[in-house]
């Protein structure tokens, strides 16, 4: 398998699941030396170095070796379980024919494309497929629609010459959607996780541990027990695996789950077909709410005004003999614009009520015109940003509008949680995204003093740092913490022992705070390695420090699980049947549809459909196409 990735970290982690996951041969492609992103690591030495640390820890957690394995120049790396192959690494400026050629793709049975650029993967994608008909090709893609194009023409080349199997797929897949329902959840307690894949909805949630005396509500399906007992609300997501319950337990059986009722639990609610959307933007829809176009203090003085006209228009009903309230009302108006006979001759009560009634009428001009004013400026300032309104409180601050920040954003909006961005780029990603949805924006390096006052970060319910540096992440979560000390906060960290590191201090100066660390190659990563073995992976969970995965399967391609019960097929701790879609008995090639409440003794048939939740190793065991090594 050849991977593709420039000099980026997803790329070093795919070749990392591929080699010690699904123990294939993986081809790495990286530019020289000196040309990939900054402050990562370049070059062949320092690649097969980075690749030897990540394999060392798929190692450790899937059960294939426990040691470290050291990397060198020439690709080679040694662990305490035995020695392991480092993938080979091919230095190329870019990707021209010749560098595919090399690195053997017209003989590779697929290739991820994992660059930044949209183009260049594109553009490779092409050349790859001329060279190799029958490859299955993985492509990261952020342009969602873009890539659904991409996607429907390389399968119809592929149909078009009689190549349309499995082995000559092609799978769009982007990190930032794999991972920005795992990061809005984070930031708010109680908040959904989420896997939306070609109109397959699957929603989890993680539940506290019940009181004393209470029973937790079910669930279609219990994923994993957490490590947060009720005597330890915050978990121990960043514990060593050595202790009795440490880390989270996935995929567990009715015995797990009934002799840990103290645990937390990632429960299943949900599997249909459903779609989302994006909440509308400035202006949408029919009608347009008063509260965007006048401000609150103008509102109030229409009203007062209003309350004015009624009040006189009741007095001249009583002080006026024989006159009924429509007319009384016109009287008043008409003296309101001025334009009624003065009442020389009338009574008194009509003389005042009518110097009244035009004294009032004055204060209706500076009304109209700051009126006339506001909807103007807030029509002109809907192509702007706004700020952080007075009083705004119990809000996330989020912290990068990047790829990820970006999807993020549109995560939780599409939640109805307000959100304050912080970005020091007005040029960002994610700029035109807050500007159409009106969320408050603070321009502004978040390092520098004042920026994170701005978006009321004291008042705030949880901070999602999310830009691209890990330093940065760290500042701002440790100053936000200063500043409120009870502060929900959710890091995005790229080193795995950096970011245990994180917690443990954190945890250990806030202990009654909630902190969480989350790694974007880590989290997506398993997801593009079930997509290189061809199997369409809906999507993954971040289950603390682990991974979940959702795929979809044909029982006809799995020998382990055609002609077995449903209760059968479940191994806990490695797969587990969520949903099933049945074949018709009359027409095979009919669907009944998603069925997520499931018989337990129904055996399953070739043509079926169904839906796993996964552990990686236990997706690398039903994806394998070698026999991998016994487990302990």
């Amino acid at each position: 398998m050849v991977v593709c990735g420039g000099d980026n970290v997803l790329a070093h982690r795919l070749t990392a699941e591929l080699r010690g996951v699904y123990g294939e041969q993986v081809v790495l492609v990286v530019p020289p030396a000196g040309r990939g992103e900054p402050n990562r690591l370049t070059g062949r030495a320092r690649t097969t170095a980075l690749i030897g640390r990540i394999t060392a820890a798929v190692s450790r957690t899937t059960g294939n070796g426990n040691g470290s394995a050291n990397g060198n120049g020439n690709g080679q790396g040694n662990g305490d379980g035995g020695t392991a192959d480092l993938p080979r690494t091919l230095e190329a400026p870019e990707l021209t024919d010749d560098v595919l050629v090399d690195a053997g793709v017209p003989q590779a049975a697929a290739l991820a494309l994992m660059h930044d650029d949209d183009e260049t993967n594109i553009r490779t994608a092409l050349a790859a497929r001329r060279l190799n008909p029958r490859l299955r090709l993985v492509i990261r893609l952020y342009n969602r629609k873009l890539g659904q194009h991409v996607e429907e023409l390389l399968d119809q080349a592929a149909a078009v010459a009689g190549l349309a199997t499995n082995d000559a797929s092609v799978t769009v897949l982007s990190d930032a959607d794999t991972a920005a329902p795992a990061l809005a959840a984070t930031a708010v307690a109680g908040t959904s996780k989420v896997v939306h894949a070609d109109g397959l909805l699957l929603r989890a949630v993680e539940r506290t541990p019940p009181a004393p005396g209470q029973v937790a509500p079910r669930g279609l399906a219990t994923l994993a027990l957490l490590s947060s007992t009720a005597n330890d609300p915050a978990g121990a997501e960043g514990s060593d695996d050595s202790g009795i319950g440490a880390g989270p337990l996935l995929l567990p059986d009715d015995d797990a789950v009934a002799a840990a009722p103290g645990r937390g639990a990632l429960v299943l609610e949900a599997v249909s077909y459903s779609g989302s959307a994006l909440p509308p933007g400035f202006l949408a829809g029919r009608g347009v709410p008063l509260r965007e176009l006048f401000s609150r203090r103008l509102r109030w003085s229409v009203a007062g005004f209003a309350a004015a006209v009624v009040g006189m228009a009741i007095a001249s009903i009583v002080t006026t003999e024989d006159t009924t309230p429509l007319h009384a009302t016109y009287l008043t108006l008409l003296d309101l614009f001025s334009i009624n006979d003065p009442a020389t001759e009338g009574p008194m009560s009509r003389q005042i009520l009518q110097l009244l009634a035009g004294l009032v009428g004055l204060l209706l001009l500076p009304i109209l015109f700051a009126a006339v004013l506001e909807a103007l400026g807030t029509f002109r300032s809907a192509s702007s940003l706004r700020r952080p309104p007075r009083g705004l409180s119990g809000h996330v601050v989020l912290l990068g509008l990047g790829k990820i920040g970006t999807r993020v954003l549109a995560r939780l909006r599409e939640l109805d949680i307000p959100v304050v961005c912080v970005e020091a780029d007005p040029e960002a990603r994610g700029i035109s995204l807050a500007r159409r949805l009106r969320v408050p924006t603070v321009i502004g390096d978040v390092t520098e003093e004042g920026v994170l006052e701005a978006a009321k970060v004291h008042r705030a319910h949880a901070l999602l740092a999310l830009t691209s540096a890990d330093t940065i992440n760290l500042e701002a979560a440790l100053y936000a913490r200063s500043v409120k000390p009870d502060l929900r906060v959710a890091l995005r960290l790229y080193d795995d022992e950096f970011a245990t590191a994180v917690y443990r201090t954190l945890r250990a100066a806030h202990p009654g705070a909630l902190t969480r660390s989350r790694s974007v190659s880590a989290l997506a990563a398993p997801a593009f390695a079930g997509a290189m073995m061809g199997r369409q992976i809906l999507g993954a969970l971040p289950v603390e420090r682990s991974v979940l995965l959702f795929a979809a399967l044909d029982v006809s391609l799995q020998p382990q699980l055609t002609g077995r019960k449903i209760a059968e097929v479940f191994r806990p701790g490695a797969w587990r049947v969520v949903a099933l879609e049945r074949s018709s008995e009359e027409e095979p090639g009919l669907s009944s549809g998603l069925e997520w409440e499931l018989d337990p003794d129904y055996v399953l048939r070739p043509d079926d459909r169904v839906v796993l939740a996964a552990t990686r190793q236990g997706l690398a065991e039903l994806l394998a196409r070698r026999p991998l090594p016994a487990q302990p």
